[in-house]
């Protein structure tokens, strides 16, 4: 089946954020644009001043989808994410006033500041698409992101995210240190936050979408594939270190996660590389390590990775 109708527009949205935006992102940009083609979220823990908000910022305005953004803190409440209702003296009732989540891509900055009443708030929105307050239920826009972003967990101030909130989160990933050459130049320039608001659309809405619904419908997986992503799963629950493998749930987003990359790679089917270069940010957050291990959650997934064979298709 011939995608590149679909394809084109995505690929010019990639391209034209690293190259001329986010120069030194382009993982985590691919990464961004995999979690939205896929329906799903993302969640980007690094140290602060590294570009967190600046790629949400930037994704914001290269798709024209609506921004909401919420700056988390302890004394954040839920009502201040979902939004409530107020009465309305003139008209003697109440009326509902929408909070930020009523957006298309919603930045919930620094997540894990937010007291734990609060982030679960945020569960029934990620993972059915609606919010229900004082009763009633309100249907979010389509499309619908979160792009939230966490401190490392020892930093203080911080609240741990439970493992339930971490699953609806499709991709977990980091950002690092830019190259040295390319550092000089953010520090030579300043920062690129007023260049990121003139960003002028390169995709529409009306090209978002068919571009998931290809992504959903028209990538191919193979029954190859599918074994190969079940010896992942299986080998996560029989690992000694490991105390809770990855979950059928966990199986499906990396699934749907390598039909985005292969739709971004021009092809209409999933090969092997796709998921073995997706896995590792798509499950390593969802393990749960034993008590007393000190292993990091990625390198004892590529490890296992590696140690599988890939299948020949």
């Amino acid at each position: 089946m011939d995608i590149s109708p679909t394809v084109k527009p995505v690929s010019v949205l990639v391209n034209t954020l690293c190259s001329h935006h986010l120069q030194g992102k382009d993982e985590v940009v691919r990464l961004a644009v995999i979690a939205m083609l896929s329906g799903g979220h993302i969640l980007i823990e690094d140290l602060p001043g590294l570009g967190k908000t600046t790629i949400a910022l930037a994704l914001a305005g290269a798709t024209g989808l609506s921004f909401g953004r919420v700056q988390c803190t302890s004394d954040l409440l839920p009502a201040d994410i979902t939004g409530l209702s107020v009465f309305n003296r003139s008209e003697g009732n109440f009326s509902f006033i929408p909070g930020p989540i009523f957006n298309n891509i919603v930045l919930l900055d620094e997540i894990n500041r937010a007291m734990p009443r609060t982030q679960s708030a945020m569960l029934e929105a990620m993972e059915e698409r609606r919010v229900t307050v004082e009763g009633t239920t309100h249907q979010l826009p389509d499309p619908f992101m979160v792009f939230a972003t966490q401190n490392p967990s020892d930093q203080s101030g911080t609240f741990l995210l439970p493992e339930s909130q971490l699953d609806r989160f499709l991709i977990c990933t980091g950002i690092g240190y830019p190259p040295e050459e390319l550092e000089r130049s953010i520090i030579s320039t300043g920062g690129i936050r007023e260049r990121i608001a003139g960003i002028a659309p390169l995709v529409s809405v009306s090209e978002i979408l068919p571009a998931r619904r290809t992504v959903s419908q028209d990538i191919y997986l193979s029954d190859k594939v599918i074994g190969y992503i079940h010896a992942l799963v299986k080998a996560t629950r029989n690992h000694p270190l490991i105390q809770i493998g990855l979950s059928t749930r966990a199986a499906i987003s990396l699934a749907q996660a390598s039909r985005a990359a292969a739709f971004l790679a021009g092809r209409s089917y999933v090969a092997p590389d796709d998921v073995k270069g997706i896995a590792s940010a798509v499950c390593a957050h969802r393990l749960v390590i034993r008590a007393g291990q000190t292993t990091d959650r990625g390198e004892l997934l590529r490890e296992i990775i590696s140690s599988i064979p890939l299948p020949l298709v």
